[in-house]
């Protein structure tokens, strides 16, 4: 990321989860500067206004936006929604090839005016496109990823601090592999309060195996549920990218379950999925190796397998 006094946000997508992105980033001041770009002219516009009406109420901060691609130029990190709209009961790996078919598009000329920026693709189905916008752009994989399993890592910590009764804080695990139904909670790995999960099974007689076959299920259908009610999700994933963007402008180097191009991760090569990466100012980082049960490390590959089938079917 460029070093500059004030940086930039552009966001890419002006619809439900990118007119909430920039709202959340202003509100969480994650940056001073947001841009929005939308093809529909009008509809950033009002966006723009609205969120604009209410600076006064949060940090110092600055929002624009236009249908001209330019007013990403010199951004220093650009998060691209604009993609298909994920219908009630279609799973994300159905919207692949309307959504590749528009990062094709929108790509080469998102990569002339922001040739430096930290991108992060958080457009369904996040892992085949964050593949597919690195092919397309040429960007190396430290300058491109994906927002990956951050929100369902959200979802699944809040699941267990509701189930055993502590803060959400203090529940540390992770989702990995695809964002969508072959995703892999990692149990092995995870802590409530220090105390290894499996650990904490033994001394209080919750978050049995049942109770966390059932968490699982919840954090993989919980999206389909929202979408069914309102149409969409937006708030929590904006939230989730406005701290990954946090970790970057302020180089705070979370551990963040981000998707990234892996070779030679736990024997899986040459696809974008998430697990415990290290995200700092340039990017993405190391790649944690977590402990791993064999159960969970074979459903991994078979995410795996299945997202790089997408990937190919639609050329790449």
């Amino acid at each position: 990321m460029t070093e500059r006094r004030t940086p930039t946000l552009a966001i890419v997508g002006a619809g439900a989860v990118g007119s909430t992105m920039a709202y959340a980033a202003l509100m969480r001041g994650a940056v001073r500067r947001v841009v929005l770009h939308d093809v529909n002219a009008a509809k950033v516009r009002a966006e723009v206004l609205d969120i604009a009406h209410g600076i006064q109420f949060m940090p110092m901060g600055e929002i624009d936006g236009s249908d001209d691609v330019s007013i990403c130029a010199g951004a220093d990190i650009v998060a691209v929604t604009a993609g298909a709209k994920q219908k009630p009961g279609q799973t994300r790996l159905e919207l692949a090839e309307a959504t590749v078919a528009l990062t094709r598009t929108i790509m080469p000329s998102l990569v002339q005016v922001a040739p430096d920026a930290v991108y992060i693709m958080v457009t369904n189905p996040v892992d085949v496109v964050t593949y597919a916008a690195m092919k397309v752009s040429g960007l190396p994989p430290t300058q491109l990823f994906g927002s990956g399993t951050v929100l369902d890592s959200s979802r699944l910590r809040w699941l267990v601090a509701t189930e055993v009764g502590v803060s959400v804080h203090n529940v540390h695990a992770y989702i990995a592999g695809e964002h969508g139904d072959s995703e892999i909670p990692l149990w092995s790995s995870a802590s409530v309060g220090g105390v290894p999960l499996l650990e904490w099974e033994r001394q209080t007689g919750q978050l049995d195996a049942a109770t966390r076959a059932r968490i699982a299920t919840e954090v993989v259908t919980s999206a389909y549920q929202i979408i069914e009610g309102k149409g969409a999700t937006n708030y929590a994933v904006a939230l989730a990218v406005a701290r990954i963007v946090e970790s970057i402008v302020r180089d705070e180097r979370r551990v963040l379950p981000v998707s990234t191009l892996l070779q030679g991760w736990q024997g899986i090569d040459d696809v974008c999925m998430s697990v415990p990466t290290v995200v700092h100012r340039g990017g993405p980082g190391e790649r944690l190796a977590v402990p791993l049960s064999e159960d969970e490390r074979v459903a991994l590959i078979r995410s795996a397998d299945q997202i790089r089938s997408v990937a190919r079917n639609l050329g790449f």
